[in-house]
């Protein structure tokens, strides 16, 4: 099985590759100096898709580039960027399986649950529709569209809502984990708001379960079927680290530092894998306290 695979140094991915390895894997990245220090030698690395006609040798597709979303502030420019990195790269992806005879069997396509926009606590799955103006649910809708244009009868199409994805290894978790440490972890803004999480091991072997079950085509939320408050998510953390949790970050504070961005961390959405878990998809991390049990190993 031969696999073309873009963000491959991102956290997701760089950790996919292993699990993928028996195939043969090509990633395609702005960065092949980068890219092959994480990923080490014997990848084959694109860093331009303009030789390629189509993609006619590739069983797979695995989509999951773009410009961090939280790394810099939402200026206008900076919301471009994050536009234009996950865009204009779908659109060339889903161009070069139309352009073939015989096109990859699936393509996965990386989305956002920043689709649902700021939701209430109400419990919300992959048949919940919105309609908004939020910077997050216009990225992730016209990325979604873009990508579904690939799907034909040879071709299936997921894509992967995704939530806040948990590891020891980088990404969302690590960046936590400093001030809790120092005992000043604690809740944000009111701390009702709903966190929907997924541990990276269920975000890799869920992505391994769409590529071999063949009946599987459309949009799935990749959360845990857990989801917490943030006042629960904090209050485990500081317990899995025998820390405190007493600093409340208020909401102010955020919105003086973030500007627009802090609409991620002040609201939330409670969001449930309703088709990954009636696709046959058992998760290795459905509880959060299994998760944080393991920051003491």
């Amino acid at each position: 099985m031969k696999i073309l695979m873009t963000g491959g140094s991102g956290l997701i991915c760089s950790n996919l590759v292993p699990i993928l390895r028996p195939c043969d894997i090509a990633v395609y990245t702005r960065n092949v100096a980068k890219a092959e220090q994480i990923l080490g030698h014997k990848i084959h690395f694109l860093s331009t898709l303009s030789h390629l006609k189509n993609l006619d040798e590739y069983d797979v597709v695995i989509n999951l580039a773009g410009e961090p979303i939280v790394d810099k502030k939402w200026t206008q420019d900076q919301k471009r960027i994050i536009e234009k990195s996950r865009w204009e790269l779908t659109e060339k992806i889903v161009n070069l399986i139309k352009a073939g005879d015989n096109p990859p069997n699936i393509l996965i396509s990386g989305s956002a649950i920043g689709y649902y926009g700021n939701q209430t606590n109400d419990a919300i799955d992959e048949q919940f529709t919105v309609e908004n103006d939020e910077f997050s649910h216009k990225l992730c809708a016209h990325w979604e569209f873009l990508a579904q244009q690939a799907e034909s009868d040879k071709t299936r199409v997921c894509i992967l809502r995704t939530g806040i994805v948990l590891s020891k290894r980088g990404g969302a978790l690590a960046k936590m984990l400093f001030p809790f440490r120092l005992g000043l972890g604690g809740p944000i803004a009111s701390g009702q708001q709903y966190m929907s999480w997924i541990h990276l091991e269920d975000m890799l072997q869920g992505i391994v379960h769409l590529i071999e079950n063949k009946d599987c085509q459309g949009v799935y939320n990749f959360t845990a079927p857990n989801p917490v408050t943030n006042q629960e998510f904090s209050q485990e953390l500081a317990r899995s680290l025998s820390r405190p949790c007493l600093v409340r970050v208020p909401e102010f504070m955020l919105r003086g530092l973030l500007g627009e961005m802090a609409d991620l961390v002040v609201y939330g959405q409670r969001v449930v894998p309703t088709r990954l878990l009636d696709s046959g998809y058992k998760f290795v991390y459905p509880e959060l306290s299994r998760v944080f049990d393991c920051l003491r190993k």
